[in-house]
Parts: C-alpha cells; structure tokens; sequence
C-alpha cells in the first residue's frame, strides 16, 4: 500500500464513520447512525484505510471485526472527536454559557423518580438548553463520562473520581417496602434490627442501590435470598406484594405517583436513618461547567 498521507487529509467525518462501525460492528447501523448511506458509509471507509495505508475492518459475511491498527485508530480517533466536541462546547458557551446541548445520565434507580419533580422546573429556568437523557448503571456511566459521549452524571457518591470532579446534590433515606400483611406494617417506623431473619429482596448485580441495601442490612446479619434478583424496583415492589419478602427502597421512589402501592406497606426506618448521598459527576476538563452548575443548583433546591 502507498505512503499515508498528511493528517489533513483524513476528516472528521470518516473518523465519526468508522467508530461508529466499531460501536455497532454492523455497516447497516453504523450508516444509520451517521445519518448516511451505507455504500456511502463504506466507499468513505475504504478510502479512509487507502489514505492511511493499512487496512482497519475485517469485513465478514455475518459480521464485522476490527483489525488491530483499527483498534488503536479507533481509540485515537474518540480522542480526537471528543476533543472537537469540546471546541465546539467552549465556543457555544462563550456565546450563550446555558444553550446548546447537555447529555445526562442518571441511574435506573434515580431515574424514574427524579425526573418529574426537576423535568419541568428545568426546562423553564433553562429554555435554552437541550437536555439529552440516559439511563446507565455507575460503570457504563463512568466510561462514558470518561470517554466524551456524556457531559454529567447523576448517581450515588462515592465513586472513582479518577479524571471527574463531583458534587453532593441530597441525601436520600431509605425506606423498607414490607407485605401489607406483615408484621411490622403497623409500625409507625422501624429499626434496622427489627428486619433480622426477614427474606431480602434486592436488585441484580451492577447496580450500586443493591449493594447499599446490603450495606445496610448486614449490621443485623440480614441476607438476601439467593432464587430471585430483580432488574428493577417496580419488579421489586410487585414481589414485595406477593409476599416474597422485603426490600429497601430510596425515598423518591416512594413518593408521587409511587406512593399507596397496592399490597405493599412502606416505613420510614428510625434514627440513625441509613441514607444514600446523591451527586453529579463530570470531567474536570469540560467546556460546559456554567450549565452544568445550573442544573445541578436546581436538582439540590428542588430535592435537597
């Protein structure tokens, strides 16, 4: 193959392409996603691996792989759109500090309940900013943070801060979700001591609220049942009403439209309240802190 030539020649356009392959590992979505063809998406890839000389998709039958330059290119190329994305982001917010586009992530777990008590009050403090919404667990939600393809994160402190800078924005009790039957439902509140020898129900692995009911629950020995994990806490509510057993649930997610759920009782725990603190993270280096600071501020005023 020829000698590459100049880094100018390559454009951004073909580096966006060819992660996007790299992403999907599928030429047909990889073009939908570019909002292009895919002989236009294809005919530009080759010409990108032509320019640089050296070949960078294993094109197969049934699907694609990367070749080990393309790996490394890939991992180039992310830095180098991350880093436009951040030119484009400082000049935006020189002219107008709180438009422009802002992606979010939240928990699953924060998610749901969160969002329609700030969605609204967001929107008319803020017109001018698009907000982007996600749903990641705490791992995806870092990696992407790190890599450039989210500006914020809201979840439960602490976490690796390794590149981010984070904020509290409020602490968020716990409650226990108990079968209306039971026999605390009648309590007005209950102590953490008062669950031992209960059948604990939590969420799958990945999720952090998982690993902070368990947190709480090992002061009293308490376990968790081993024949059921639930990918959400609407599974988790509806089990609690069969009668499977108990579960800790965030406070949010037990209020509004969440609240007087059928066959299910909630109680505040007594003091010392175990609680989760919830923050957002970002990276140190972004273009986009004023909006940032200005979501964050109506999140705490409104929750906190």
């Amino acid at each position: 193959m020829r000698t590459a030539p100049p880094v100018a020649d390559i454009k951004l356009k073909d580096l966006r392409y060819l992660v996007a392959v790299a992403d999907t590992r599928h030429f047909g979505h990889a073009a939908e996603r570019c909002f292009v063809s895919q002989p236009t998406l294809s005919a530009q890839l080759k010409k990108l691996e032509q320019s640089l000389g050296v070949q960078l998709i294993e094109r197969r039958p049934s699907n694609v792989a990367l070749t080990e330059a393309g790996e490394q290119i890939v991992a180039r190329s992310r830095r180098i759109l991350e880093a436009c994305e951040d030119l484009t982001a400082v000049a935006r917010t020189h002219r107008d500090p709180l438009a422009g586009r802002l992606r979010v992530a939240l928990l699953p777990t924060i998610a749901p309940y969160l969002l329609p008590l700030v969605a609204q009050p967001l929107r008319r403090a803020l017109p001018r900013l698009e907000l982007h919404l996600h749903e990641y667990q705490t791992g995806p939600m870092l990696a992407k943070l790190r890599g450039g393809e989210l500006d914020l994160g809201i979840l439960a402190l602490p976490v690796d801060l390794d590149g981010l800078e984070a904020r509290r924005l409020y602490g968020e009790p716990f409650t226990v979700a108990l079968p209306a039957g039971h026999r605390l439902a009648k309590r007005e509140r209950v102590h953490v001591s008062d669950l031992e020898g209960e059948r604990l129900l939590l969420l799958e692995e990945g999720h952090c609220l998982r690993e902070q009911a368990l947190a709480v629950c090992s002061r009293v020995g308490l376990g968790e049942s081993q024949d059921f994990r639930a990918t959400g806490l609407e599974t988790l509510r509806q089990m609690v009403a069969t009668g499977a057993g108990i579960t800790l649930l965030p406070q949010l997610a037990t209020e509004g439209a969440y609240a007087n759920a059928r066959g299910v009782a909630v109680l505040p725990f007594a003091k010392p309240v175990p609680t989760r603190q919830i923050g957002a993270i970002w990276r140190k280096s972004t273009a986009l802190r004023a909006a940032i600071d200005a979501v964050c501020e109506l999140i705490a005023k409104r929750v906190g």
